[in-house]
C-alpha cells in the first residue's frame, strides 16, 4: 500500500504513534457530544433543538479558542526541536496570559449574544431553555481556554498520552453528572438540558485543574514547571503568540462559522430541521475530531522538522498526514452511510428527523475529501508558522462561498436542511486546495 510505502513509511509511524493518542482523546469528545445529545434528545424533542442552536454556537467560540491555542505548537515545537527546554515553561505561561485576555474578549461578545438571543429568529418556545444552558456554557469558557494552553504543550513536546487520560477521565465524569443531573438520579433534582450543561461546566473545571496540577507538580515536568516560575512577562513573546494566535484563531472560527451560523439558516427551517441538525453535528464530529487528532500529529512533527531547517521531512510529513486521513475517511464512512436510515433513532423517536438526517448523510460524506484536504494542510501551514494567508483563505471559503451557498439552497431554493448542508462539500474542498497551494509555494 502506498501509503506505508518507502520513504512514508518512517513518517506515518511517527504520525500514527502521536496521533492515535490525540484521536483516542477526541474520541472521548465524540462520546460526550453524543452522550449528550442522546440523553437530552430522550428527555424531549424540545430540549433537543435548544441544545442543537446553543451548542452549535457557543462551539464557534471554543473552536476560536482552540484556534488561538494553537499558536503555541510552532513555538514550543521549535524549541523542543532544538533542544532548548528552559525556554518551553515561559513560553507556557505567557501562553496562559494571552489566552486569558483573549477568553476576556470571547466573554463580552457571548453576554451580548445572551442578551439578543431572542433577535435570532429563533422559535420562541425554545428560548426559556436556551438561555440557563447558554449561560452555563458561558461560565466554562475560561476552563477551556487554560485547558487548551497546556493540552498545546503537552502535544508540542510529543506527550500525547496526558491529554488522553485527562480527557477521557473528564468524559466519563461529564456522562456519570449528565445521567445524575438531566434525569434527576439518585434524589437530586431533574434537570433536563440545565443538567447537562452544569455537569459539562464540572467536567471542564476538572480537566483544567487536572492539566495545571502535572504540569506543576509531575516530576517529569519539572524542567519546564521551573521555567514557568522563572520566566517573565515578555512582550515580545506575547507579540509572537498573539500574530500567531488571532490568525489561527479567525481561520478556524470562520470555519466553524460555516456550520455554527448556518444553524440560524437551519432555525429559519424550523424545530425539525434544527434537531436533524443536532444529529448531523454530532456525527460529523466522527470525522471531525479524528481529523484532528491526525492534523495536530502533522503540525507537531512539522514543526519539529522546520525548527531543524529539514524541508524535505517537512513536505513529507504533510504527505504522510492526507493519506493517513483519507484512509480514515474511507472507513469511517462506510459505515455512517450504511447506517444513514437508522443514525437519529439513537437520539430520537421522530421519523420526520430520522428522514431528514438519512438524507443529509449523503452531503456529509461528500465533503470528507475536501475536509481531510483542509484539516492536513492548514496544520502544516501552523506547523512551518505561515498563518496569516489562512486567514484570507477561511475568509473565502467559509464566509464568501459556504454562507451564501447555503442560503440559496437551502431558503432561496427550498432545499431545506440538505441544501445547506451541500455548501459545505464546496467550501471546505475550497479551503483545502487554497491551503496546499500555499504550503508547497512556501517549502516547495
Amino acid at each position: 500500500m502506498q501509503i506505508v510505502s518507502g520513504k512514508y513509511r518512517h513518517h506515518c509511524r511517527a504520525l500514527l504513534s502521536l496521533g492515535v493518542p490525540i484521536v483516542v482523546g477526541q474520541i472521548g469528545n465524540i462520546v460526550l457530544g453524543f452522550a449528550d445529545t442522546l440523553m437530552v434528545g430522550h428527555h424531549s424533542m424540545e430540549e433537543l433543538a435548544a441544545a442543537s442552536f446553543v451548542n452549535t454556537m457557543f462551539m464557534l467560540f471554543v473552536i476560536f479558542g482552540m484556534g488561538f491555542s494553537y499558536g503555541l505548537t510552532p513555538i514550543i515545537g521549535n524549541h523542543y526541536g532544538r533542544g532548548e527546554t528552559d525556554r518551553i515553561g515561559t513560553v507556557v505561561r505567557g501562553g496562559l496570559l494571552a489566552n486569558t485576555l483573549m477568553c476576556a474578549v470571547l466573554l463580552a461578545v457571548l453576554a451580548a449574544m445572551y442578551l439578543n438571543l431572542h433577535r435570532l429568529g429563533q422559535p420562541d418556545e425554545l428560548l426559556p431553555l436556551m438561555r440557563p444552558y447558554l449561560l452555563v456554557n458561558i461560565a466554562s469558557l475560561p476552563f477551556v481556554c487554560w485547558m487548551n494552553t497546556f493540552k498545546q504543550f503537552y502535544d508540542a513536546i510529543g506527550d500525547t498520552k496526558t491529554p488522553m487520560y485527562v480527557l477521557v477521565g473528564g468524559n466519563v465524569m461529564n456522562i456519570v453528572g449528565n445521567w445524575l443531573l438531566i434525569y434527576g438520579v439518585a434524589g437530586l433534582p431533574e434537570l433536563g438540558l440545565l443538567g447537562a450543561g452544569l455537569s459539562t461546566l464540572l467536567s471542564r473545571v476538572a480537566m483544567a485543574a487536572a492539566f495545571a496540577l502535572l504540569f506543576f507538580l509531575a516530576p517529569r515536568y519539572s524542567a519546564y514547571s521551573r521555567g514557568f516560575r522563572h520566566g517573565r512577562a515578555e512582550w515580545a513573546l506575547l507579540r509572537r503568540i498573539n500574530a500567531l494566535g488571532w490568525p489561527l484563531a479567525l481561520q478556524m472560527g470562520m470555519e466553524s462559522a460555516a456550520f455554527s451560523l448556518s444553524a440560524i439558516l437551519v432555525g429559519w427551517i424550523g424545530t425539525t430541521a434544527l434537531a436533524a441538525h443536532q444529529v448531523m453535528i454530532t456525527v460529523s464530529q466522527l470525522f471531525y475530531m479524528v481529523y484532528y487528532g491526525m492534523g495536530a500529529a502533522v503540525a507537531v512533527r512539522v514543526s519539529y522538522f522546520h525548527g531543524q531547517g529539514d524541508l524535505a521531512s517537512v513536505r513529507a510529513m504533510a504527505a504522510a498526514g492526507f493519506r493517513i486521513i483519507m484512509a480514515i475517511a474511507c472507513v469511517v464512512a462506510v459505515p455512517i452511510f450504511m447506517l444513514r436510515g437508522h443514525i437519529s433513532l439513537l437520539f430520537t423517536d421522530s421519523a420526520e428527523v430520522c428522514l431528514l438526517v438519512a438524507q443529509t448523510v449523503i452531503p456529509l460524506i461528500a465533503y470528507q475529501f475536501g475536509d481531510g484536504l483542509q484539516c492536513t494542510y492548514a496544520n502544516a501551514l501552523r506547523g512551518i508558522s505561515c498563518v496569516r494567508p489562512m486567514m484570507y483563505i477561511a475568509f473565502f471559503s467559509y464566509f464568501v462561498v459556504s454562507l451564501p451557498l447555503g442560503w440559496l439552497l437551502g431558503i432561496r431554493l427550498g432545499m431545506g436542511l440538505v441544501g445547506v448542508w451541500w455548501a459545505f462539500p464546496v467550501c471546505l474542498t475550497c479551503a483545502g486546495a487554497l491551503y496546499r497551494w500555499c504550503f508547497s509555494k512556501r517549502v516547495g
